[in-house]
């Protein structure tokens, strides 16, 4: 099913850009020693949310890397599938959150921040199942095992982050989850390989779209907060 050239050569490709994601990114480590947020309670609201859009595009774009990635090792084209066909069997396509582009213009900031926390919260489960799942594959590159990993630990810092927006733009201190249990983690059920590499495939096409959704809707945000009336 993997072609061992492909993985050498996605190997390749792959650390040489693996450094730039690490330096280039902005820390976003909100939790002290105690467990509450407070390292990021004192850095200004602006500030915040740039760092949290930064964090977002990071995730988009590692999430692109490692979905093609795996789509080049493991997934006969037959199999690949299109943005559309993906989207009926998201995980999130339950969640009430808008997905035209008129629905979002619509919604209020509120409602943008809870949206991104719902998606975050959707897909914390998700994520961790894929690294366990992956751990399984034979021959599995470990950039491939590292980028599933780096994604799952900067998505709990993007939660961290958007947690402490929300108490500073909205003063809100209790929080609506959304729903991640959707049957994807059952460790007592070992699918067929075909199976198991078709859902994994699934859930990494999902993830992106959701991440380009958590990525749009903060920018949307950030625009708002500068150019209220040319936001597009």
């Amino acid at each position: 099913m993997y072609d061992t050239t492909s993985v050498i050569q996605w190997g390749v490709w792959a650390l040489l850009l693996w450094p730039q994601h690490l330096s280039a990114s902005t820390p976003l480590d909100c939790r002290d020693d105690q467990g509450s947020l407070s390292r990021c309670t004192s850095i200004s609201q602006e500030k915040l949310l740039d760092r949290v859009i930064h964090h977002a595009e990071l995730i988009y774009r590692v999430s692109e890397e490692l979905s093609s990635l795996f789509e080049e090792l493991f997934i006969p084209f037959p199999f690949r599938l299109q943005s559309n066909q993906a989207a009926y069997a998201c995980i999130t396509k339950t969640l009430p959150i808008p997905s035209s582009k008129s629905e979002i213009q619509q919604i209020s900031d509120k409602w943008l921040l809870h949206s991104v926390l719902m998606l975050i919260q959707s897909w914390t489960e998700p994520l961790v199942y894929l690294q366990m799942t992956m751990e399984r594959y034979d021959h599995a590159p470990d950039v491939l095992l590292n980028k599933t990993k780096w994604v799952s630990e900067k998505l709990s810092s993007l939660e961290q982050g958007v947690v402490v927006l929300i108490k500073k733009m909205l003063d809100e201190n209790t929080l609506a989850t959304g729903n991640s249990d959707q049957g994807v983690v059952q460790n007592d059920v070992q699918p067929e390989v075909l199976e198991s590499v078709v859902r994994d495939y699934t859930l990494l096409i999902c993830f992106k779209k959701d991440a380009h959704k958590m990525e749009t809707f903060l920018k949307l945000l950030k625009c708002r907060q500068t150019d209220k009336y040319n936001c597009a």
